[in-house]
């Protein structure tokens, strides 16, 4: 718990530093200052209301025992095996086959399933996916992955701002102004791979244990990545930092953007799997 709390830490302390690095291509010392105020508050926002943020942002819709019961008590099997807080549920109207998991705590939890993945995976399947993003929550990755995912989002945005408008009254060198502005969205990425590749092995093995059926992820995540490759996702298509928050990476493409996944490859996943065994 201390572990993931200090890479919490270390995580807003980055994103606080390069809110500040942009402010200052921006516009000097003052728009440092500016945008470490702004990028201060991000943290406390994320921190309370991203989960809710990601999961409107999705058009997630909470279900419970009587609105969807397979589901629901899913999910409530594979809680009180984890010994986990009943988290709230939800299901994404989306074709695409993906879950996630959000909330700052196993106490503020909630697990979201795409109707797609709902209707392609088999039940022991999607009780390994289920049980995966409940190891999320256990080991405490949720609060990391929303607050990663929505202010990735917010620098990227402030960057192409900065390129519209920025450095008109700075003093600064133009191209350095411009260089910054081109690498801070890279450096959101790379904090996201940082904190999202690793803990999706943990996840994994960690739900593994919980459901007891390795096999059953390993054929889930085959499965999800086969078929998600033709069927777009489209709000992670338009906030694209929310993708590392899915069981596979929704923006499946070229050779690219493979290279700068958030996501470790399927089948190293699941050959991790299946020597569980």
């Amino acid at each position: 718990m201390f572990g993931n709390w200090l890479k919490t830490s270390i995580l807003m302390a980055g994103i606080v530093a390069l809110f500040g690095v942009i402010g200052g291509s921006l516009g000097g010392q003052q728009g440092m200052l500016i945008a470490l105020v702004l990028g201060g508050g991000m943290n406390l926002w994320a921190y309370w209301f991203s989960d809710k943020a990601v999961l409107k942002m999705y058009g997630a819709r909470q279900v419970d025992a009587a609105s969807s019961p397979y589901l629901y008590n899913m999910v409530k099997e594979l809680a009180q095996r984890a010994e986990l807080p009943m988290p709230k549920v939800y299901i994404i109207d989306e074709e695409q086959p993906n879950a996630f998991a959000t909330g700052r705590n196993p106490d503020h939890a909630a697990v979201a399933a795409t109707a797609g993945i709902m209707r392609l995976l088999s039940e022991r399947e999607l009780r390994g996916v289920m049980a995966h993003e409940l190891a999320h929550v256990k080991h405490r990755d949720i609060l990391i992955s929303t607050i990663t995912a929505t202010i990735a989002g917010a620098i990227a945005t402030l960057a192409r701002f900065g390129m519209v408008f920025g450095g008109r009254d700075n003093r600064g060198h133009p191209a350095a102004q411009i260089l910054v502005m081109l690498l801070a969205p890279m450096a959101a990425m790379l904090i996201q791979m940082a904190v999202s590749r690793t803990r999706e092995f943990g996840a994994d093995r960690g739900g593994a244990e919980i459901s007891g059926d390795p096999d059953a992820l390993a054929d889930a995540l085959l499965k999800i990545e086969s078929y998600a490759k033709g069927i777009p996702l489209q709000t992670a298509e338009e906030h694209p930092a929310t993708a590392q928050m899915m069981i596979i990476n929704p923006l499946l493409g070229g050779n690219f953007r493979k290279l700068f996944s958030t996501h470790p490859a399927t089948q190293d996943r699941v050959s991790r799997l299946r020597a569980m065994k």
